[in-house]
């Protein structure tokens, strides 16, 4: 019987040790971490959205970063198939709205427990507590690793899946990346994606813990529009963050060094022309008062002193005295309320790693290292990332699976 060892025991390492078990391999699963899946435990604000029931195709288009490279991945384990595992290892789910999956229960604890379980099972041996200080390379093919605490440890294949560095208080650490480092591999640069943005207008703060529903939110990189959104967004202390924002922040790290202006379309519905006569028609109803109080209908009371400052207009000013032009600025605000980006927020708030190991140097149809035998790869540590909705778990699930049946 052939030994397997499996670094990190988040999403992808259980699986890769699940399956490498389950061929009959020898399996030491070592954790740095008190217990398995710490990130996991906090994953879809505690319910665990563990895949996504979209077509197969479709998961491809969820991918922001190398979607070719899953190919094998996907359709070797699918969505489907991972839905169908959990439920043989006595995880009932339930599909909700986006077709995000979640365990009946919405207890991600609930999830941990049968990988666990199905560990135990398949008499996986679990080093919990124990840190991995390198690992052993003789004559170009990896022969096991070197633990801080325990000397060597020898096997005949040895599968990386430390994850990434997004939620550093769940153990995230650069281990992953310092061995590939050490048996040749290229790291592409390791950034925080699906992100809130900072804002550098003051009134943020008095937007703070307002929701937007139905907005169009456009980013543009040195007045090119490079991202375009329609959904729900919510302003904060710092910035804005919710899920058009976030799914924009996968988007924009290469412009990074250019200027960055998000800007929001209240009345999306509406086209210029209908959105002046809505305007019109409320004005004619408070034509005696001034401007600042006579946009109730149209706007969120907190936005009216940001539309109208933003838009340069005298809010004291009386309707029945505003020229046309005027009017068509109002309008014009409400369609193109800009902000200047100066920032995206950082590791403690990223849902996930963009970068990582470079996967021209892994092998898509096992994930073994193209350069030094017995090595794999699986889950956050490679450069492959996707949108939120459960697509990460997706990778995680299907390279852990590849890896673990692989080697």
């Amino acid at each position: 019987m052939s030994k397997v060892i499996v670094v990190g025991g988040g999403a992808a390492g259980m699986m890769a040790a699940v399956f490498a078990a389950r061929n009959k391999k020898e399996v030491v699963l070592v954790e740095q971490n008190e217990k398995l899946g710490k990130k996991l435990f906090i994953t879809g604000k505690g319910r665990c959205n563990f895949t996504n029931a979209c077509d197969t195709e479709d998961l491809f288009q969820n991918v922001v970063t190398n979607p070719k490279f899953l190919y094998s991945a996907f359709y070797s384990f699918s969505n489907q198939m991972v839905m169908d595992f959990f439920e043989e290892i006595g995880l009932p789910y339930k599909v909700e709205r986006g077709n995000r999956v979640f365990p009946v229960s919405d207890h991600s604890s609930d999830v941990i427990k049968v990988l666990e379980q199905e560990l135990r099972k398949q008499k996986v041996e679990i080093l919990l507590n124990t840190r991995v200080k390198s690992i052993i390379i003789e004559k170009n093919i990896c022969r096991g690793v070197e633990l801080v605490k325990h000397g060597k440890l020898y096997a005949d294949s040895v599968i990386i899946a430390t994850g990434g560095t997004s939620y550093p208080k769940t153990g995230a650490c650069r281990d992953g990346y310092e061995f590939a480092k050490y048996a040749g591999h290229r790291i592409s640069d390791i950034l925080p994606s699906l992100v809130p943005f900072e804002l550098q207008d003051e009134c943020c703060k008095d937007l703070m813990g307002i929701s937007l529903k139905n907005v169009t939110a456009a980013v543009y990189a040195d007045g090119k529009k490079v991202y375009s959104d329609f959904g729900e967004m919510l302003f904060t202390h710092f910035g804005v963050s919710g899920p058009i924002i976030i799914k924009a922040s996968a988007y924009l790290h290469k412009y990074l060094d250019k200027k960055l202006t998000l800007s929001i379309d209240l009345k999306p519905a509406l086209d210029a022309k209908q959105l002046d006569e809505r305007i019109l028609k409320d004005f004619k109803l408070f034509q005696n008062k001034q401007l600042k109080n006579s946009l109730d209908k149209l706007l969120l009371r907190a936005l009216i002193p940001v539309v109208i400052d933003k838009s340069g207009l005298d809010g004291e000013k009386k309707i029945n005295e505003l020229t046309r032009e005027e009017r068509h600025k109002l309008a014009e605000t409400i369609k193109n309320l800009s902000f200047t980006i100066i920032g995206f927020r950082g590791w403690d708030e990223a849902i996930i790693t963009k970068g990582g190991v470079n996967v021209k140097e892994i092998d898509p149809g096992t994930m073994e290292s193209k350069l030094t035998g017995g090595l794999y790869f699986a889950g956050e540590v490679l450069d492959l990332d996707a949108l939120t909705g459960g697509f990460n778990l997706q990778i995680a699930w299907s390279t852990g699976y590849l890896a673990g049946i692989s080697c």
